[in-house]
């Protein structure tokens, strides 16, 4: 017994990668929503590698370090990107009919609710990734309501509140570098 053996993770944090693939992609799908430009394939090719596949792969990194909530957020929103292009393009398309406007409100809702449940889990890391999580919830109710209403305002209320959340995942992955890679606080998280 008095040999042991210590296994030290040295890997990367993969958290960066995930918020950056979430951040950027969520920005630009909603200078869309807020009517700056049209959607294109632009927007769906972010969703699909760097929404979809990046954060995907950053969950399986988190897999890796044993984190439970870094492996569910960043696989579950990485998959949200890859269903909803696939969903745009199936109706681009006519792969498949178009889900329904209550079908949208209630995929939309699904995800806020899970959104406001991670949400409640962040109350135990730093003050901006509650802003993220608190700020995506409001995104995906606002746009349920949309679809729900049609309302065209609260559309484009999300598209500017949809810019803000994804900004603030951007300052978080680009603190999270700053910080590791200067060994201090440049960009604070709280």
């Amino acid at each position: 017994m008095a040999d042991e053996t210590r296994i030290v993770d040295t890997t990367a944090n993969p958290a960066p990668l995930g918020l950056m693939g979430f951040g950027m992609t969520t920005v630009l799908l909603n200078l869309h929503n807020a009517g700056i430009y049209n959607l294109g394939t632009m927007i769906l090719a972010m969703g699909v590698f760097y929404g979809g596949l990046a954060q995907v792969f950053a969950g399986w990194m988190e897999w890796k370090k044993g984190n439970t909530f870094g492996t569910t957020a960043f696989t579950s929103y990485g998959l949200f990107w890859l269903t909803l292009v696939f969903l745009i393009l199936g109706k681009a398309h006519n792969w498949f009919a178009a889900p329904s406007e209550t079908g949208m409100v209630a995929y939309l809702f699904m995800w806020g609710l899970f959104t406001f449940v991670m949400w409640i889990a962040t109350l135990k890391h730093n003050k901006a990734l509650q802003v993220v999580f608190f700020t995506l919830f409001i995104l995906f109710w606002l746009l349920a309501i949309k679809d729900a209403t049609g309302s065209s305002t609260i559309g484009l209320v999300a598209g500017w509140e949809g810019i803000f959340c994804g900004l603030s995942a951007v300052y978080l992955a680009l603190a999270q570098v700053l910080n590791e890679t200067f060994g201090k606080i440049v960009l604070p998280v709280g």
